[in-house]
C-alpha cells in the first residue's frame, strides 16, 4: 500500500471519528421521543409498539443510554433494544453525519442509477438446458423491467428454472409482482394480501394480466434459499411456494417479512419502521421470524447442484431421444457424485 493510500485512509477514519463525536441529552432525548411516538402510530403490531414503548422507556429512566459515547452507538442500542422485544429484523435506528434529506436523496440515486438495477447478478444456460438467474435484490420496477424482460426472454426455452436468490437481500415488492408474474399464465393469481397499519387497510396483490417479453408459465422452477435470503427474495420464495409454482432448495431463510418505510428522526438519524404485514390467502400467515422453509433441505453451498440434478432427472424421463437420455444420464451421475 502506499503512503498516499495510507494517507486517505488515515484521514478517513479521522474524519469519521469526528463526525460522530458524543451525542448530547436533548439530541438523545428528542430521538427517543420522536422513534417511540413513531412506533406507536405506525408499527404493524400496536401491542408490540406498547411493549417497545414500555422497555425503552425503563432503559431511559435507569440511565442506559447516558453512558454511549458516540451517535451511532446510540443508534446501535437503540435498535438492539427495540429488536429484542419486537424480533423484528427490518427494525433499525441509523445515524448518519450527512443531513437525513441528503442521505436519502443520494441513497434512491445509487438505487436507480446505471448499474445498479439490483436484478440479476448472473443470466445463462447451464447443462441439459436448464436456465439460471442470480438475483442479488429486486430492484425498482419502473427502472428494470427491460432488463426483467430481456433476461426471462433469454431463459423462456429452458427445459426448467433456477432462480438463486442465496444472496438476495430484499428490494421492491413490485419487482416481486413483475417477475413473479413471468410464471404464471395471462389469468392474474393472489400472490398475498397486505395489511397496512398506518391506514388499517388490506389491500390484495396479484399477478400482472401483462408482461413485457416471453412468459415461464409451464417450465419447472427451483429456488435457491440461504440464511441471507431476506424480505422481498423471501416474499418471492414464499409466495410461490404456497401455489406450488416453485420447489425450494437450500436452507431456511433469514425470516423477515414485515414491510416499511425508512422515516428521518431528526436532523443525523433516520429510523426503518415496519408498517405493514403479509398475509398469504393460503397459509394465512406469512414468514416473519421463522424464515421460508426450504421443500428439500440441503447446505446452501450444494443447492444449485441439488437443483440441477432434481431438474435433470424431470428432464431426462421426458426426453424421446436415447441419445439425450444418455447424456442427461451422464450428467446425474457426476452430479449424484459430487453430493455425496
Amino acid at each position: 500500500m502506499t503512503p498516499t493510500n495510507l494517507l486517505l485512509i488515515a484521514c478517513a477514519l479521522q474524519l469519521s471519528a469526528q463526525s460522530d463525536q458524543g451525542i448530547n441529552a436533548k439530541t438523545r432525548d428528542q430521538v427517543i421521543n420522536t422513534v417511540l411516538e413513531t412506533l406507536n402510530r405506525s408499527y404493524v403490531y400496536p401491542e408490540v409498539a406498547k411493549e417497545m414503548v414500555g422497555s425503552v422507556r425503563a432503559r431511559q429512566a435507569k440511565g442506559e443510554y447516558d453512558l454511549l459515547a458516540s451517535n451511532s452507538d446510540f443508534a446501535w442500542k437503540l435498535s438492539e433494544d427495540l429488536r429484542a422485544v419486537s424480533h423484528d429484523k427490518h427494525l433499525h435506528v441509523d445515524y448518519s453525519f450527512d443531513p437525513t434529506q441528503e442521505a436519502d436523496a443520494r441513497r434512491i440515486r445509487e438505487q436507480s442509477g446505471p448499474g445498479n438495477f439490483g436484478l440479476f447478478e448472473s443470466v445463462q444456460h447451464l447443462p441439459g438446458n436448464i436456465g439460471y438467474l442470480e438475483l442479488r435484490s429486486f430492484g425498482v420496477s419502473e427502472v428494470a423491467g427491460q432488463e426483467a424482460a430481456s433476461a426471462m426472454s433469454s431463459v423462456a426455452d429452458s427445459d426448467a428454472l433456477i432462480i438463486d436468490l442465496r444472496y438476495s437481500g430484499g428490494g421492491r415488492p413490485a419487482m416481486v409482482q413483475l417477475l413473479s408474474s413471468y410464471l404464471f399464465g395471462p389469468n392474474p393469481m393472489q400472490l398475498y394480501d397486505m395489511y397496512d397499519r398506518p391506514t388499517d387497510s388490506l389491500h390484495q396483490v396479484w399477478t400482472l394480466p401483462d408482461v413485457p417479453g416471453r412468459r415461464l408459465p409451464n417450465t419447472d422452477v427451483y429456488i435457491l434459499t440461504s440464511p441471507r435470503t431476506f424480505s422481498a427474495g423471501e416474499a418471492f420464495a414464499y409466495n410461490l411456494q404456497c401455489l406450488k409454482r416453485a420447489t425450494i432448495v437450500g436452507e431456511v431463510t433469514g425470516g423477515g417479512a414485515h414491510s416499511g418505510e425508512e422515516q428521518p428522526i431528526g436532523e443525523h438519524f433516520t429510523m426503518f419502521v415496519p408498517t405493514g404485514r403479509v398475509i398469504n390467502p393460503i397459509t394465512k400467515t406469512d414468514w416473519e421470524s421463522v424464515g421460508v422453509k426450504p421443500d428439500v433441505a440441503v447446505p446452501e453451498e450444494k443447492a444449485l447442484k441439488m437443483a440441477q440434478l432434481m431438474a435433470l432427472k424431470k428432464i431426462a424421463k421426458k426426453a424421446a431421444d436415447p441419445m439425450v437420455k444418455l447424456r442427461l444420464a451422464h450428467m446425474t451421475f457426476d452430479l449424484e457424485k459430487d453430493l455425496r
